[in-house]
């Protein structure tokens, strides 16, 4: 009986995502009690943990910064899969979920998973060592996105209200796509040496010294299990979103606090990812995870909702308010201060983890 167990063990990064995909399968479109609401919940949680598993054997095959962007990607276009869902069931209830989702997922990447990783690898460290010129401009090309997607709307006066007008809402579709190619560009090809880890001593570390990179074929296996992870991760969130809702309403809290939901569980693997790779002190990968995935939840979103718009129903609100905007011009002006050195001790992490417990409090209790 042991070994069958240790054999089952061995074997769950194959058998969650194909259990996952099965409830999926099971449950789609239909209204759950809340025992299956537990089934669904325990299936999302197994799926989570395969898809970082899977996540990192293409990591280690492909090698960093690849496998970093490999995820962020990979999560990301399901991210606006599920906006763009749920937009179109909801309504005009919805047409501030795009902005609440994108600057929830700033702000856990930002300042949480950020924040998370530079308090592991000084904690293990002393002094947490990274990359200063390629998390520079990461976090510059974040900042920039966020300003233009979820700033710049509040101020616009050719349309009532935080909303862009066509014209403004197309400049900021082509810009997101812009700036994110050229920083995929950047990442991969003419500066990939600014993406990879350090030493203390600041020499890049260009290869991994834990295990043999997994071969081709069981690389593509794990590529096509993660997906089918994700895809379950998305999907089985949304078949207990009308739970999360009814609780939320039920509760008193803002709508805005179902953006808040969804980016948590969406991000859930990047952020374990994230924390693994700053206990194996490679600070530099959890950054890469943390700000790629900023940057791609705003490069890809925004310009799937601008297109979604077409025939979604209602207004697209995109601007931030007064509160978000303050924790946003904090989270750059902080995140500023903590890449230039490239190095961070936990002061750093615990400040950003603060900035993240600030929006958590004040999206409950605005």
């Amino acid at each position: 009986m042991s070994a069958r167990f240790r054999s089952l063990l061995a074997h769950w990064p194959v058998g969650a995502p194909v259990l996952a995909a099965a409830v999926l399968a099971l449950t789609w479109g239909r209204s759950l009690s809340p025992g299956f609401v537990a089934l669904v919940s325990c299936c999302l949680a197994a799926a989570v943990l395969s898809a970082v598993h899977h996540a990192e054997v293409v990591a280690h095959r492909v090698g960093e910064p690849f496998g970093s962007l490999v995820l962020a990607l990979a999560v990301t276009v399901i991210e606006v899969a599920l906006i763009v869902t749920l937009m179109a069931d909801g309504g005009d209830k919805s047409s501030s979920l795009a902005r609440d989702t994108v600057f929830a997922a700033v702000m856990i990447t930002c300042n949480g998973i950020v924040g998370l990783s530079l308090l592991v690898g000084a904690l293990r460290r002393r002094v947490a060592v990274f990359n200063a010129e390629g998390t520079a401009a990461a976090f510059g090309t974040v900042a920039t996105l966020a300003g233009l997607s979820l700033a710049l709307p509040t101020f616009t006066t050719s349309t009532p209200g935080p909303q862009f007008s066509a014209a403004q809402l197309v400049f900021a579709a082509l810009a997101a796509l812009i700036l994110y190619g050229l920083f995929v560009a950047t990442q991969t090809v003419r500066h990939r040496d600014y993406f990879l880890p350090v030493t203390a001593a600041g020499d890049v570390i260009d290869t991994d010294d834990h295990a043999d990179p997994p071969s081709a074929r069981t690389a593509l296996t794990s590529l096509g299990l993660m997906g089918v992870a994700l895809i379950s991760v998305v999907g089985l969130a949304k078949g207990v979103s009308p739970v999360i809702e009814s609780g939320v309403a039920a509760a008193g809290l803002p709508a805005s606090v179902v953006g808040v939901v969804i980016a948590l569980l969406v991000l859930l693997p990047e952020t374990i990812a994230a924390v693994r790779a700053a206990r194996r002190d490679r600070v530099q990968t959890s950054l890469n995870l943390g700000l790629g995935s900023a940057m791609a939840s705003i490069g890809l979103t925004i310009p799937a909702v601008a297109a979604a718009s077409v025939w979604l129903e209602g207004p697209l609100v995109l601007g931030l308010g007064a509160t978000h905007m303050v924790l946003l011009a904090l989270t750059v002006a902080v995140g500023t201060l903590t890449v230039i050195p490239g190095r961070a001790t936990p002061l750093q992490g615990g400040v950003h983890l603060s900035l993240l417990a600030a929006y958590v409090v004040l999206a409950v209790s605005p």
